[in-house]
């Protein structure tokens, strides 16, 4: 069994407030959506929106006949006495998505017109259409409140409509309003009624059922489903497409043609060419939808795949990540560095792990490209005993002021306390060391060669800064160095592994 999808990302989704795509852009997606993930229908257009969409709307038709894709190009006119005909043929189009009236209320307040004086319009439009050669589908527009509100005005519709060459009859839900319960019920209805009709379902998300409601619209026996890339759409937007075909393959157990694979890319494409951001928990596309982040939930992944379902990250183009953070456990991190070819012992993965937890609740990002990073500070500078730490400290930056640092200091299990100011923060905090070593110890401390800061590759801003500091003591260099979210607390990191390496000279 097979459920037509139809995509309308450049005709409704181009009614999302702020998008506009360019020409090249409306060709790009044409290309990619047709071509790459294999949807046999797209709409790209309203007829008569303006001189530019002219154009661009002839680009892409150009195309599409050079390429044996006109077809399968759609655009949507109106009941307008031919003037959106006439305009569809002048880009080259071939099918065309006529706008009708679905509801009394509209035909009426409206047009201002009776149910017949309706459907006179649209038989010279349709039979205009015909003559010039096109496929005609025809939208019921706001057919969700007529079939609730006139059901009576819908019959009578479909009922002098029927007989006139329209291939699709297409029932959109224009505001929205409609539960799952209501969409198969209605559009039961309607598929019982009138048994030999292509019926389209067209889903909004005002309350965020479009998919769903799309769900229920396959269960009953409609042929075809309107979606976008990314949900994008008027309002709440439309069902997104990525979500309606993983619902059609997995749960309707019909088939579609889209390639899954694709999706994802796709998505991605749309996503910086709309300027709209997909958001990381959406469904199938979304940055964190195939990422786990507690530990129990990578352990039970190594266990004969306990969490996993049926939309497996690799049918959308896609990888499983563990997240790195607070609620990381061992499993979290042995995958990790199992994708990085990474073998550690046992101690030392617990030793990573506790340190990817500290950064955790910092509330920080820790990527995976991190991770070789955390994994050589913690195994390269974990000394088992720290004859100097920090037991306490207090860095003051203020406008006009020069920054000063107050420290308190462990060395042997005595404890030193200075204060210093500096050029900046970090300087201030080694002016205080230098004083507790010269003041309170009497020794020399050790000479700052070189100092510079990176990110990790891959990383993030807002996740982990490497500080790497060179330091001369006696004629020995020393390299140390400090990592964390912070950049001052990672040369603070380093500072101090530099100390217990030279107490321990």
């Amino acid at each position: 069994m097979q459920i037509e999808i139809l995509d309308t990302t450049l005709r409704e989704g181009e009614q999302t407030s702020g998008v506009s795509f360019s020409t090249s852009e409306k060709l790009n997606i044409t290309r990619l959506v047709l071509c790459e993930l294999n949807v046999p229908r797209i709409e790209i257009a309203s007829a008569r929106v303006s001189s530019g969409e002219f154009d661009a709307v002839r680009t892409v038709c150009d195309w599409a006949r050079a390429t044996g894709n006109i077809d399968k190009i759609e655009i949507l006119g109106f009941v307008d006495n031919g003037l959106s005909i006439n305009w569809v043929n002048d880009v080259g189009g071939r099918v065309i998505n006529l706008l009708a009236k679905g509801s009394q209320r509209h035909c009426e307040c409206q047009l201002g017109k009776s149910l017949d004086e309706h459907c006179n319009d649209i038989y010279k439009n349709v039979q205009q259409a015909f003559d010039a050669g096109f496929d005609i589908n025809i939208y019921l527009e706001d057919w969700s409140n007529g079939i609730i509100k006139s059901p009576q005005y819908v019959y009578g519709l479909m009922d002098r409509l029927i007989d006139l060459p329209i291939k699709r009859f297409m029932l959109p839900d224009t505001l929205g309003i409609l539960n799952p319960n209501q969409v198969y019920e209605y559009c039961k209805r309607m598929v019982s009624k009138y048994p030999n009709v292509h019926f389209d379902f067209h889903a909004h998300n005002d309350y965020d059922l479009a998919t769903a409601n799309s769900f229920a619209a396959g269960l009953v026996g409609v042929k075809g489903l309107h979606c976008t890339i990314n949900g994008l759409g008027e309002r709440a937007g439309n069902a997104p497409l990525a979500s309606v075909v993983a619902v059609v393959h997995d749960m309707l157990h019909k088939s579609t043609d889209i390639d899954e694979t694709q999706i994802n890319k796709v998505s991605h494409i749309v996503e910086s060419f709309s300027g709209v951001v997909v958001p990381p928990n959406q469904p199938v596309v979304g940055e964190f939808v195939f990422t786990q982040c507690a530990g129990i939930h990578a352990d039970g992944d190594n266990k004969n795949n306990l969490y996993y379902n049926d939309l497996l990250p690799e049918r959308f183009g896609r990888v499983r990540q563990y997240a790195l953070g607070k609620m990381s456990g061992k499993a979290n991190i042995r995958r990790n560095l199992e994708s990085l070819g990474i073998e550690l012992t046992e101690s030392d993965i617990k030793k990573v792990t506790q340190r990817v937890i500290e950064l955790g609740d910092k509330k920080e990002i820790v990527t995976p490209d991190d991770l070789p990073y955390i994994v050589s500070d913690v195994l390269k500078h974990n000394t088992p005993a720290n004859k100097v730490k920090i037991i306490n400290y207090a860095l003051s930056l203020s406008q006009g002021l020069r920054p000063t640092a107050t420290i308190k200091l462990e060395v042997n299990g005595v404890e030193y306390q200075q204060s210093a100011v500096g050029d900046g923060q970090y300087d201030a905090f080694v002016k205080a060391i230098k004083k507790i070593y010269k003041e309170n110890l009497n020794r020399h401390f050790p000479m700052l060669t070189n100092y510079t800061v990176s990110i990790p590759p891959g990383g993030r801003t807002d996740a982990l800064v490497q500080t790497n500091i060179t330091w001369e003591h006696n004629g020995h260099i020393i390299k140390t160095r400090g990592l964390d979210a912070d950049q001052i607390e990672a040369a603070i990191q380093a500072t101090i592994k530099m100390l217990n390496i030279v107490e321990n000279m």
